[in-house]
């Protein structure tokens, strides 16, 4: 039985490029944007065509859709409805699919979430940061902390009952009391989920440049850690659950020991981090789908030049005119993905006889000095549900996730 399987769309537009971002994104080129709608469309069709004439993938159910960016909130609410026409006569899409949105706080208003709402996008994402204004300021963002507060009550008053708000934390210059302040405020909006991310000084971004120059000081460690630490006590005692790293959610149904999601855990998000497919579309995404691992060309007008103009083609789904880079994925390489993407859920952990069914090995068998080296210097711990051992990082391997997945890059 073929899995479901997930779709991610690539929205590059932004109105202005924060100078910490790496994403695939590009300020002052929203002329191209109903072009390359026309262009993302076509690319829906061509892999639609190609997943009905595969006996393999033609039943194939799709779960979950997720805008990313850029600036997907660019679009117009008649942008949306068109692409999601497209999906819903190019794939299966499951009634009770989860459709969601990143969206920055500035760009939206009553009459755009209602049009979103009723194209059925019915998860949206704010990229909120920081509650601090001097802090947002050195982000470059263009909202302050009032603008999410209205853009959150709007979203409720457009029907949106799950809400993802995402913070930066480890900042230059952020003191502990200044995270601890957003964070609270933060839950002051009752979200449905939280996602928290430890700035990162990118290689080619200004920020990284201003690092490297030292015109930027560098973001303390062990305040980081601080930081991090202090997050998972508080979002827990305010009723979420951290499933991921860096994600937590608030649950309906009570959790067992491993194997249930919080109810609000992002369902398109844990495809990838249960190495499941999905499709990459738009430019510069990345997709999983049919064995390959394949990216799309990275400029816009590129991207659209290619599925305006391409010309017959043969290819293998879902590699369609747009795709510049592929690689059939070898056991090893599933199994690695397997790991560290798998690893990442602090809940639910690894467990063997899931392991044992996609791979045909036991985890001891494939990684003994591994597995055993992790649980002796208490990076994971090993414990026993539902007949099988599952693995999964104690507190202290959630702050030394990356020395964890290098052991089995």
């Amino acid at each position: 039985m073929t899995p479901d399987t997930s779709i991610y769309l690539h929205i590059p537009f932004c109105k202005h490029r924060c100078a910490y971002c790496d994403f695939n994104t590009y300020a002052g080129q929203e002329s191209l944007i109903p072009a390359y709608v026309k262009a993302l469309v076509k690319e829906i069709q061509f892999i639609g065509n190609q997943k009905n004439r595969s006996i393999e993938y033609s039943n194939t159910r799709y779960s979950t859709i997720f805008f990313g960016g850029g600036t997907p909130s660019l679009l117009s609410g008649t942008q949306f409805a068109s692409i999601m026409s497209a999906l819903s006569s190019a794939f299966s899409i499951s009634a009770d699919a989860e459709v969601s949105i990143e969206a920055n706080p500035g760009t939206i208003s009553p009459e755009k979430l209602e049009a979103i709402r009723k194209a059925g996008i019915n998860r949206i994402s704010f990229g909120v940061q920081s509650s601090n204004t001097e802090e947002l300021r050195m982000l470059e963002r263009s909202h302050d902390f009032f603008t999410v507060i209205e853009a959150v009550s709007t979203a409720r008053r457009a029907g949106f009952t799950n809400l993802n708000l995402d913070l930066i934390y480890a900042l230059p210059e952020q003191t502990l009391q200044s995270w601890q302040t957003t964070v609270q405020r933060v839950l002051e909006l009752e979200p449905e989920h939280i996602s928290a991310y430890a700035l990162t000084l990118e290689h080619g971004t200004p920020f990284g440049k201003w690092a490297n120059k030292g015109i930027l000081p560098l973001p303390d460690p062990d305040l980081a850690a601080d930081m991090y630490e202090w997050t998972m006590d508080h979002l827990a005692d305010n009723g979420y659950v951290q499933y991921e790293i860096s994600n937590w959610a608030k649950t309906v149904n009570p959790l067992s020991a491993f194997s249930d999601q919080p109810t609000y855990a992002c369902r398109h998000n844990l495809q990838y981090w249960h190495s499941l497919p999905y499709l990459g579309l738009g430019a510069g995404a990345h997709g999983y789908a049919g064995g390959y691992r394949y990216s799309n060309a990275l400029r816009i007008k590129t991207y659209i030049d290619r599925l305006i103009n391409y010309q017959s083609s043969v290819t293998t789904y879902p590699l369609t005119p747009a795709t510049v880079n592929h690689h059939k994925q070898t056991r090893k390489d599933d199994i690695s993905d397997y790991m560290i993407n798998n690893l990442r859920l602090v809940q639910a952990g690894i467990a063997d006889a899931d392991f044992r069914s996609r791979f045909g090995s036991g985890l001891a068998d494939v990684f003994p000095k591994e597995i055993e080296e992790l649980v002796r210097n208490g990076l994971i711990e090993k414990k026993t549900s539902d007949g099988s051992e599952v693995f999964r990082l104690t507190k202290r391997g959630r702050l030394l996730g990356n020395q964890v997945f290098l052991r089995f890059v």
